[in-house]
């Protein structure tokens, strides 16, 4: 440990989750899976030893955007679908900020799917987390544009025609820097991801499935229950196969590009035989298969983890690098003294 690491690690923050509260009642449905998420990112903030006033949670319009009211940070509740616009200009003003965007499956991926695309793409160093409810709750239970096939709402009342937007591969085809999925009652896991996501340089996509017990109860029927989850899910670790089931006998196989449920150790299937995560890999086609994989048949576990993580230069650095290139490249060194180069002239009140 050099005198400089143990200078900053003293002068890092000491917090607790208490920090992170606020003096405002939170005001979400009982049983709202915003609670669950709340706790876990203010628990996640108290340990990431950055001052409170260095962060900074941005939302748009719906039950999760009342976050910032929630959270001993600076904050902006913005307008509909605008959150990533409004965090882009913040991050590229002020680089030394940690900028969140809290959004929800209709903000971000309705009106908000043009704002949210182009954050991805120019690897914008914000970190986007979007609760996924598959429903509009705010407005009170219209189908939202990851409601599933023949869902009966308020606005599709004989059955939802549209086919649903997978988040996941959105940011992946986007080619964020960052992606990765959890749920809402996985603490740990929660918490874990988020940590990940803020030493992440780039653009952070985390989606948090969660439930809406007033006008979508039970959403994501399966993955949240401890009960069954283990056979519903597959956890992405990096280098390692892709293994599920309580008992962790059944694997995920690529035959050719199309991927198959094995039972390992029969048939002579091992594990080295599985599909190996790599969310190194800079060419996303292995992540957006698995982004697809629950949508290949009900024996397909929902992919849980990070799908993606490269290290790239960040849209706000690409700014400030162009900014510096382009005044060492120049004469003028001022304003004042550009307006007055070249052919000018005067206006003459005659």
């Amino acid at each position: 440990m050099t005198p400089e690491t143990s200078i900053a690690e003293a002068a890092a923050p000491k917090y607790k989750k208490k920090d992170f509260e606020t003096d405002q009642t939170v005001r979400w449905c009982p049983g709202c899976g915003d609670y669950a998420i709340l706790n876990s990112v203010q628990k996640a903030f108290a340990q990431m030893g950055l001052p409170r006033e260095k962060f900074v949670i941005i939302s748009g319009i719906g039950c999760s955007s009342r976050f910032p009211y929630y959270m001993n940070t600076y904050g902006m509740h913005t307008i509909h679908g605008r959150a990533p616009a409004f965090a882009t200009g913040l991050k590229v003003s002020r680089p030394d900020l940690s900028v969140w965007v809290v959004t929800g499956d209709g903000d971000a991926l309705s009106i908000g799917g043009n704002h949210i695309l182009h954050s991805m793409r120019r690897n914008v160093d914000i970190k986007v987390l979007l609760f996924n409810n598959r429903i509009y709750g705010l407005t009170k239970g219209q189908y939202s544009p990851t409601s599933e096939l023949g869902k009966k709402t308020k606005t599709s009342p004989f059955g939802n025609i549209d086919r649903p937007i997978h988040p996941i591969s959105i940011a992946l085809a986007a080619e964020a820097t960052f992606v990765a999925r959890t749920v809402d009652v996985y603490g740990k896991e929660l918490e874990e991801v988020i940590a990940r996501a803020a030493q992440h340089r780039g653009s952070v996509f985390v989606e948090i499935l969660q439930n809406c017990n007033i006008f979508n109860d039970r959403a994501w029927e399966g993955v949240r229950e401890r009960e069954t989850r283990d056979d519903r899910i597959v956890t992405l670790e990096h280098g390692k196969p892709l293994v599920f089931g309580k008992n962790r006998d059944r694997g995920i196989r690529l035959n050719g590009f199309v991927p198959e449920v094995v039972s390992v150790g029969e048939g002579g299937v091992a594990e080295e035989d599985l599909l190996h995560h790599d969310e190194k890999t800079p060419n996303p086609s292995l992540p957006y298969l698995l982004s697809q994989l629950h949508q290949s048949g009900p024996e397909f576990p929902t992919p849980m983890g990070v799908f993606r993580a490269l290290e790239e230069e960040t849209y706000d650095e690409a700014v400030h690098n162009q900014i510096s290139s382009a005044r060492a490249s120049v004469k003028v060194s001022d304003l004042n003294a550009l307006l007055r180069e070249g052919d000018t002239w005067e206006v003459s009140g005659d």
